[in-house]
């Protein structure tokens, strides 16, 4: 019989997998989505739906709980000021998995865990996407005009030190040519 065997070994030692759970549910945190293999991100689903909970109580206890989990302060501060807003009228589900395909080596199925975002946020991840995308190709586009106009400064420098050197060639040339007439 299976009495209190709720949980998933991951074929690793107790250490071991409270380790591995750490660092995925704080990478899940820091960027918000990650790709494993379907039964790490259920293991995972679990543990940050918990401390997602924690956090939406925002209390002093709470905040030392997450923190002893979590790999980095930065993080904690970041469940707790961004994240856990989001959820605030939501009781659960704050995580989705998302089936990928099956890994090439051993055939394990991979899947993407992220966390759930309601439109109007993912809207606005969006807008700010593409800003950021218009910047970027803007600031290309003045870097190339840039490139092109230092260029074509220095053709005109080169093309200037091109007449001088041939005005010099032509200059000794002649002299050259005065030198073997006088002789």
């Amino acid at each position: 019989m299976r009495h209190n065997r709720d949980r998933r070994e991951l074929s690793r030692t107790h250490e071991h997998r409270r380790a591995l759970l750490r660092n995925l549910v704080t990478a899940l945190f820091e960027h918000e989505r990650i790709e494993t293999t379907v039964a790490k991100a259920k293991e995972t689903r679990r543990v940050a739906e918990r401390m997602i909970t924690f956090a939406k109580k925002g209390d002093l206890n709470s905040r030392r709980i997450v923190a002893s989990y979590l790999m980095s302060a930065q993080i904690v501060k970041k469940l707790f000021e961004t994240i856990a807003p989001w959820y605030s009228d939501r009781h659960g589900g704050y995580t989705r998995i998302v089936r990928l395909r099956r890994r090439l080596g051993d055939g394990g199925e991979i899947g993407l865990l992220e966390l759930i975002k309601s439109k109007e946020l993912v809207e606005e991840d969006k807008k700010k996407r593409l800003e950021k995308r218009e910047a970027k190709i803007k600031s290309k586009e003045e870097r190339r005009k840039h490139e092109e106009e230092k260029a074509a400064a220095e053709e005109e420098v080169g093309t200037e030190e091109a007449q001088a050197r041939k005005k010099a060639g032509a200059d000794e040339a002649s002299e050259e040519k005065r030198e073997k007439k006088g002789k």
